[in-house]
């Protein structure tokens, strides 16, 4: 038979079975759309950064800043000997950078919420000492400020805080004993690459200095040339009067690195939209795969016939691949257009929510040839199967009046399902023998192999199962009941490949809410256990605080003690050692346990550490430690306990004094504060007088334990609902998936619904024996995969231990939930293939052979 003949018999095929089409076009869409959608969001958030980090370091020639980003900044003395050799070097410009967090209150007096971008303060410059020409310009009826009252606040800041020159606000620098002033707005700014979130509060020079450091070190330094000396001319001078202690960048590196910085975040943030991509695309194959089996089922006699006048088996197989190949470009094309939608939508919640700068969306050759690849490939590998099945089918197959899918013997298959099950079973046993990332790995490796197991053993354990259940929710229907089960388990491979898709779905929910219901519950367990304290302080951010807020605290009525937690990381040797230096006592508000040590009290120029840090590095009471900051201060450190391992207090606790030496005043800020309530005061009574005191430091909150602990689990709630979101589109291609079946079911079996219609079978009951067949499917996939997914979501609770994750909760609520909602999706998806099964002409049923 001619190749061109065959060609037309494939297109011809398609669209006389417009349904089928679109069934499966739809099964291609939803995975490719959310591909496109992925790269083209990433690809303009990009872009925009890129926008605004072409406009950073403008007029800049030479950067000077620490090596490590936790520095302090470069000191003055540095500074100081660059303008000594100003000629010398090739240098016009020296311009030192403060720059510290900071905080402004709204017209309304509450603060200024960034949606995560930054809400810095910074020194102004005048247009003439400005390397930048555009830096500092401002708009009309402005001035730059003079003294400590006195701010000029970035434009988009301004309109979102219903702030204007000659408002008055509060501002706060959240570090250092900085406390809440009062300060007039004499100027606006429009700043390049300014978002709809980022705040930038700029002082007069001196002031900056002050106020948002020491006052003897600046960020960083930014210089010009002199003419005659280029960008890198001056870098390359600068950097050999310094030294190596500190890192040199002409203007253009910088911007460099700044846009390569985000490309990282991006790409991170990238590819977990792309791993949930890859996600429904895994389900959508599955659905192809089940559709182009059912088609290939019922075309057998269509298929032997063209076997019978020619067609040989090469290019029977080239014909269904040819209709997988326009189906593929088909839901390609649609879903590109759908995942530039999803890209417009993602910019549009994330500029409004999060601070991330804007452009137009960028529709990327990459993105266009991604989503036809994915599309095409994965339908065409999907239908390689039912493909090559329908070349084996014999002429005389055309004289047969049906042909039974999954008629054969599932020995072989569920043999292997079996085989790698115990596989499975046994890496999840050893991921879970131990704790990290090679342990959860192990886990990991475990669930995709029982995930292969499912695939091969469950049209096996479809029988016995769906038969059962069909005999209890089928008992009150009764002969319609009996009918909805014997059809459920005709075809146990169809039936199996139909629920997987949901058994995925449903074990991915499974995993992540056993895991967030168990980081929940150990959150509450170590709370209640371990922290006495009767009142938390802390930013709604979760960001630093001045370090005169506890000073704030400790002049309220009704505070017996107070202990504040200051982070401090240094150097031991080559390592980045981080803890906490709590000031207070600590005994009194967590009841933690010393091993070795004879008082709980830290001295100020000692430190306790954890059993465990002290086992890993050797450490021993009385060893001195020698801790450098990462400006080069020394502070010998003596360990003077050891107290047991706890889940609340950091493996190092050091004393007040060793904190003093590694981190200067103006840096020290803290990050929580816990209250302790005097005897006879009312905690409720108490947290009220505290909101009256920090009320002026804008972002302080007053939790009680309760509150803290629900503060913590809202958190991880709002991360859930995120991921469930995203695995929401595995459980919509999962339900289309069973509606796709369902309807090319009711074509397959359009003869035999004909034949129950005549011998009396009403419209009513055609269609309770679609609603019964499709909810025994859905539960079949459903419990599946909960009994999977909390498998392996114990399994990897308990590799986490070590971080924290004590205690393995299974989500009782979620599974009830999820079991009932598929019952529902189950009547959900049938609704559509019921009312098709509904209307078939009994006679035009009967006659259609």
């Amino acid at each position: 038979m001619a190749a061109p003949a065959m060609r037309r018999v494939s297109l011809r095929n398609l669209a006389a079975h417009k349904v089928r089409l679109v069934l499966t076009v739809l099964s291609v869409v939803l995975g490719t759309s959310f591909v496109a959608g992925s790269i083209i969001f990433t690809a303009t958030i990009s872009s925009a950064f890129d926008g605004i980090f072409d406009k950073v370091a403008v007029g800049v020639d030479t950067r000077l800043s620490p090596k490590d980003s936790q520095s302090t900044g470069i000191d003055e003395a540095v500074v100081a000997q660059l303008n000594s050799r100003k000629a010398e070097l090739g240098i016009s410009r020296i311009v030192p950078r403060y720059s510290a967090p900071v905080t402004i209150a709204k017209a309304d007096g509450t603060a200024l919420q960034t949606g995560g971008a930054p809400s810095v303060g910074t020194a102004f410059l005048p247009q003439d000492q400005a390397l930048s020409p555009t830096e500092s310009k401002l708009y009309p009826g402005g001035r730059a400020p003079v003294g400590a009252g006195e701010i000029v606040l970035n434009k988009s800041a301004a309109d979102k805080a219903d702030l204007t020159v000659g408002s008055t606000t509060k501002l706060v620098v959240a570090r250092g004993n900085s406390t809440p002033q009062t300060v007039k707005v004499v100027g606006l700014v429009d700043l390049p690459g300014d978002t709809s979130g980022f705040v930038n509060v700029q002082l007069q020079e001196s002031v900056a200095k002050q106020e948002l450091s020491d006052g003897s070190r600046a960020a960083y330094v930014e210089m010009s040339a002199v003419p005659g000396v280029s960008a890198q001319q001056l870098t390359d001078r600068v950097a050999s009067a310094v030294g190596d202690d500190y890192k040199t960048q002409t203007g253009a590196q910088v911007r460099q690195q700044e846009k390569d910085n985000v490309n990282q975040f991006l790409d991170v943030f990238n590819y977990i939209l792309l791993a949930f991509a890859a996600i429904g695309l895994i389900v959508g194959t599955f659905i192809i795969y089940n559709t182009f089996s059912m088609i290939i089922a019922q075309r057998v006699r269509e298929l032997a016939l063209l076997r019978a006048i020619g067609a040989s088996r090469r290019q029977i197989t080239r014909s269904v691949l040819l209709e997988a190949f326009v189906v593929g470009l088909f839901g390609g094309v649609i879903g590109l257009g759908i995942g530039i939608g999803l890209a417009a939508i993602l910019k549009a919640v994330t500029s409004s929510t999060s601070g991330l700068p804007t452009a137009s969306l960028q529709i990327t050759p990459g993105a266009i040839i991604s989503c036809m690849a994915v599309g095409i490939v994965v339908t065409m590998v999907s239908a390689y199967a039912p493909a090559r099945r329908a070349a084996q089918v014999s002429p005389v197959e055309a004289m047969r009046e049906s042909a039974t899918d999954g008629a054969s013997s599932l020995r072989m298959r569920t043999s292997i399902g079996g085989l790698l099950a115990v596989v499975g079973i046994a890496l999840v046993l050893v991921g879970t023998s131990g704790q990290g990332a090679k342990f959860a790995a192990t886990v990991g490796g475990g669930a995709l192999v029982l995930i292969f197991a499912v695939v091969f053993a469950a049209p096996a354990l479809s029988r016995p199962f769906v038969g059962a259940l069909g005999r209890v929710i089928g008992r009150p229907f009764g002969k319609i009941g009996q009918l909805a089960r014997t059809n459920a388990v005709r075809n146990p491979r169809r039936t199996a490949a139909t629920a997987f898709a949901l058994t995925l779905g449903l074990m991915l929910v499974a995993v992540v809410g056993t895991f967030g219901s168990s980081l929940k519950g150990s959150i509450d367990d170590t709370i209640n256990k371990e922290l006495s304290a009767d009142l938390v302080l802390a930013t709604s951010d979760q960001g630093s605080l001045p370090t005169s807020v506890v000073n704030a605290a400790n002049n309220t009525e009704g505070v017996a003690s107070t202990v504040s937690f200051r982070i401090v990381a240094a150097k031991v040797g080559d390592e980045t050692i981080t803890g906490v230096s709590p000031k207070g006592d600590l005994s009194a508000v967590t009841p933690y346990e010393m091993l070795d040590g004879a008082s709980k009290s830290i001295p100020s120029d000692g430190m306790i550490i954890s059993e465990k840090t002290a086992k890993a590095k050797g450490w021993k009471r009385g060893q001195v430690i020698d801790f450098v900051s990462f400006d080069g201060t020394r502070a010998d450190v003596r360990i003077s306990g050891i107290f047991k391992d706890s889940q609340i207090l950091d493996p190092f606790q050091m004393g007040d004094g060793a904190y003093g030496k590694l981190v200067p005043a103006g840096f020290q800020s803290d990050r929580l504060i816990l209250i302790k309530a005097a005897d006879g005061v009312s905690v409720n009574a108490l947290r009220d007088k505290l909101t009256a005191a920090t009320k002026d430091f804008l972002t302080v909150q007053v939790n009680d334990r309760a509150e803290f602990v629900g503060q913590a689990s809202s958190q991880i709630d709002q991360m859930l609902a995120v991921l469930y979101g995203m695995l929401g589109l595995a459980l919509v291609i999962a339900v289309l998936g069973i509606v796709n079946t369902l309807a090319l079911s009711v074509i397959e079996r359009k003869r035999e619904i004909g034949m129950l219609r005549a011998i009396g079978m009403a419209r009513s009951q055609i269609r309770r024996t679609i609603y019964v067949e499709s909810v025994l499917i859905a539960i079949f996939g459903a419990v599946l995969g909960v009994i999977l997914g909390s498998v392996v979501g114990i399994a990897v609770v308990r590799t986490f231990k070590d971080l924290g994750i004590t205690t393995a909760v299974l989500p009782y609520e979620l599974i009830g939930i999820t079991l009932v909602g598929a019952a529902v999706v189950g009547v959900l998806a049938a609704l559509w293939p019921a009312v098709r099964a509904a209307r078939t002409n009994p006679l035009e049923a009967i006659s259609d052979v």
